[in-house]
């Protein structure tokens, strides 16, 4: 039986991003500076982050309250040793859409066990196809054609649709933005690009950095027409955008100048069971410790219910000079 559950400002709760680790195997710029994620970085101890039986179960509880989707992200969520594991259990909550968003590194030797496992679709972070920018902006010197390689393999084994994101940053990899239009074009792969955003509170964000997407569009539609898309769904994060000539559709992540949290109908756990309401999210409420106490089903059904309901969230509406400066939890903590 599905109780379905909105928010103060009438939000229904559909989709679930579930953080499995921390840790991540990039530094990139934008979500996990070196400076800050350095070698004597404390991540989270393996006993306080859920087990895959957990999520599971908090998966399940969510489907009661109208969850349709479950994405798996982290930090680098296959960076989780046995994930396979925890997508089969996913894979047995009837009628739930299952993905995963992954940077790529480890694609390859694991796309056919995810696969089997269960997984339906993948999503991989992928800012630049120049081998120097990539190495730069992942800043572990990690080359591009191993997450390419990764892409290929996922595209074997038929884990289809395939979305690519790409953050653009000023100045960065702002020159990328065509390369990559020009290489996913016609291939079926949906390349999404995402306004550089000021998640947590260490990545240095500043508007003049933030390469908006009206600029996107215009760089690319003055090479390759293209024309908007009604949307998939009310609610979906991505303006959609079609090559005229047929061969192809992006879509941009405008958070920054185009606000979308009028529709926001999605919920995070970070890795140690917390529950946020915001990708911009200042303090969460703790699951995992109502998990490990012995809080039956309807107990926890019901703190998350009662969360839901005082949703008030809508940061990217009100972004200014006060909202800035807040104490955010960190992307790589909770989840993009």
């Amino acid at each position: 039986m599905i109780t379905k559950v909105t928010d103060t400002l009438n939000r229904p709760l559909r989709d679930l991003r579930i953080s499995i680790t921390d840790r991540c195997n990039f530094r990139c710029t934008y979500c996990m500076p070196k400076e800050v994620f350095g070698p004597n970085h404390a991540f989270l101890p393996r006993e306080k982050i859920l087990r895959f039986e957990e999520i599971a179960k908090l998966a399940q509880i969510f489907t009661t309250l109208g969850v349709e989707k479950v994405r798996i992200t982290g930090g680098e969520p296959l960076l989780r040793k046995e994930i396979e594991k925890l997508i089969a259990l996913l894979a047995q909550i009837p009628n739930l859409d299952i993905a995963l968003t992954t940077n790529g590194a480890h694609l390859a030797e694991k796309a056919q066990a995810l696969k089997d496992a269960g997984l339906q679709r993948i999503t991989v972070s992928l800012d630049a196809l120049d081998d120097a920018v990539f190495r730069a902006m992942n800043n572990v010197n990690f080359p591009v054609t191993q997450v390419l390689s990764g892409i290929d393999m996922a595209l074997k084994v038929g884990l289809s649709p395939i979305k690519i994101n790409a953050v653009i940053k000023r100045n960065l990899n702002d020159q990328s933005i065509l390369p990559l239009a020009r290489a996913f074009r016609g291939t079926g792969i949906i390349l999404r690009f995402i306004e550089y955003m000021d998640v947590g509170h260490s990545n240095g964000w500043r508007m003049n950095d933030v390469v908006l997407s009206a600029e996107i569009i215009k760089t690319i539609a003055d090479e390759m027409p293209i024309e908007p898309v009604d949307q998939n769904y009310k609610g979906e994060v991505a303006n959609r955008w079609r090559y005229c000539d047929g061969s192809g559709e992006i879509g941009i992540i405008a958070s920054v100048t185009q606000p979308f949290c009028t529709d926001c109908h999605r919920a995070r756990i970070s890795a140690d069971g917390h529950l946020y309401t915001c990708l911009f999210a200042t303090n969460g409420h703790d699951l995992l410790g109502l998990l490990r106490s012995g809080a039956t089903d309807a107990e926890i059904t019901n703190a998350i219910m009662n969360v839901w309901k005082n949703r008030d969230d809508r940061y990217s509406e009100t972004r200014g000079t006060k909202t800035i400066t807040l104490p955010k939890v960190e992307m790589s903590y909770l989840g993009g």
